[in-house]
């Protein structure tokens, strides 16, 4: 008599995948290469800028991000310092004629800095790199408590067409449970503030999955959101990660061994239900955590791909890509480490940024995986032909086993036969999807990575 093989269960929860290869998988590049070398022979016709300010008023309980609390006297006009000195020598290493598709302020949170400070930040992206951001999408992060008025303003002169505010929760209890203390009346007044600046796309995160929250809480954030008639929201499912707040008082049980099965069967539940809800309002999926109002003003560039085309991430929590190297700064959660690493940033000198210090170096198999997760992670699926004409196969041809294994699930439909595309049960699974097509090398990086 044989005993069956317990059944190993896959949490639908185990990776946000936003970017690929995880920055987890970055290692120190002992070579540390020129980035005009890097840049050489990439096309630089659509690339996307993005600027990086890792200063919070607060920090969230389930936030993972490179970020500190605060900051001390000085310390942001020391951080833009070495911004413009990185922004000089990027591009310089970039030669003559980059162009930029997109641009976006990040971090952290960018509405940190004051009103004057976010008039510099401009300048160094329109100045020092060239990008004209009124002829460009610009979006920028922000929080209730730092969007004030005077910063609005400045954003909105100075081309910002997206504002994307995090609120979370409308339910003042159930912010207080994430441990991002914030007061429903003071979200709404700062929702009111960035409606009067008219930018043209207002964005509202939204979390769901913290503890306490039902259906009828979650629907009623839904609406107070809705309310505001957002041109786009994004539903995020509450992740517990290591070195969090969240995570120092309640650790998570590991994804990859199960995880929480009631834990994901209420985030499942609530998920469907928030979908469910925004389609019947008039809203349209683009993936599974981001909805779009059918009427928006569109953004983006027509003429820009994320799986092709490159990146320049400033700041000492930016990434960049080329198509043989993706490459940043070194990363840390921990409070301590990452207040070193910006140490060292603001006093990094020229030629320490003209060169890659940390990252993944991207083999054409990688690129193969990065295309197909990019695309596939969308609503609107990988187009075949794109995906022939870039790499002279089809993704059965590459990724056979791992696309049997989704369609033997029900996660991929065969309903257009121009393109690979998820089913709803599959966009609503994206966070088991994506980690499933790591390679093993990655896999294997992420796994020996030393959290700090």
């Amino acid at each position: 008599m044989t005993t069956a093989e317990p059944v190993t269960r896959t949490s639908p929860y185990q990776h946000y995948v936003y970017a690929y290869p995880h920055k987890t998988a970055y290692r120190p590049l002992s070579d540390r290469p020129l980035l005009a070398e890097l840049w050489a022979g990439e096309p630089k016709d659509a690339l996307s800028l993005y600027l990086h300010i890792p200063f919070c008023e607060v920090r969230c309980g389930f936030c993972n991000l490179f970020t500190r609390i605060g900051a001390p006297d000085g310390l942001t006009d020391a951080y833009l310092n070495a911004l413009e000195r990185q922004a000089t020598a990027v591009r310089d290493a970039l030669g003559e004629g980059p162009r930029f598709a997109t641009a976006a302020f990040g971090g952290g949170t960018p509405t940190f800095l004051t009103a004057a400070e976010l008039e510099r930040l401009c300048d160094i992206a329109e100045h020092r790199m060239g990008a004209d951001l009124r002829a460009v999408p610009l979006s920028v992060e922000a929080s209730p408590a730092t969007a004030t008025s005077d910063r609005l303003a400045v954003l909105a002169d100075r081309g910002a067409t997206r504002l994307s505010l995090g609120v979370q929760s409308f339910v003042d209890a159930e912010a207080r449970a994430a441990v991002r203390p914030q007061r429903r009346a003071d979200v709404e007044a700062a929702l009111g503030r960035v409606r009067e600046t008219r930018i043209p796309v207002l964005n509202i995160d939204l979390i769901y999955g913290i503890d306490g929250q039902t259906e009828q809480t979650w629907l009623h954030s839904l609406d107070a959101a809705l309310a505001w008639r957002p041109e786009e929201l994004y539903l995020y499912p509450l992740y517990v990660r290591p070195l969090t707040g969240l995570g120092r008082r309640h650790p998570a049980p590991d994804s990859r061994t199960g995880g929480d099965p009631a834990w994901d069967e209420q985030r499942l539940t609530l998920y469907r239900a928030g979908r469910d809800h925004l389609l019947a309002h008039g809203y349209t999926q683009h993936s599974m955590r981001m909805f779009r109002r059918a009427d928006a003003p569109p953004q983006g560039a027509d003429d820009y791909a994320c799986q092709t085309d490159g990146m320049i991430g400033l700041g000492c929590g930016a990434r960049s890509y080329t198509s043989g190297l993706h490459y940043s700064f070194d990363y840390a959660v921990d409070m301590h480490q990452i207040r070193g690493i910006i140490d060292d940033y603001v006093a990094g000198d020229a030629d320490g940024f003209a060169r890659a210090q940390v990252g993944h170096r991207m083999t054409w198999a990688e690129a193969r995986r990065r295309h197909l997760l990019q695309s596939l992670l969308q609503a609107d699926g990988l187009c075949l032909d794109e995906y022939r004409d870039r790499f002279g196969s089809a993704p059965a041809d590459d990724f056979g086993p791992e696309l049997e294994r989704f369609a033997d699930r029900g996660w991929l439909t065969d309903a257009d036969p121009a393109a690979l595309r998820l089913t709803p049960e599959g966009l609503a699974h994206s966070d088991a999807v994506g980690p499933e097509l790591f390679s093993p090398a990655v896999r294997t990086a992420m796994a020996a990575y030393e959290r700090k």
